[in-house]
């Protein structure tokens, strides 16, 4: 899947979250506050960036991730 991460271990990381946060049924805030965290981790800044943070959203509200 692509997130709108700059590597594909960032996509890979942020599909992670999104199965966990589908199988958990996180609601959105949780899973924003993921991203957040992830965000602070290097090399994986663009995590909290607009276009990442609404292909999660998308991801979330679909029925297949």
């Amino acid at each position: 899947m692509y997130y709108g991460m700059f590597s594909e271990q960032g996509n890979a990381l942020i599909h992670g979250i999104v199965v966990t946060a589908k199988a958990a049924e996180m609601d959105w805030d949780q899973v924003n506050d993921i991203l957040h965290d992830v965000g602070t981790l290097n090399g994986f800044e663009e995590a909290t960036d607009t276009a990442v943070r609404e292909a999660v959203y998308m991801a979330l509200c679909n029925e297949v991730a």
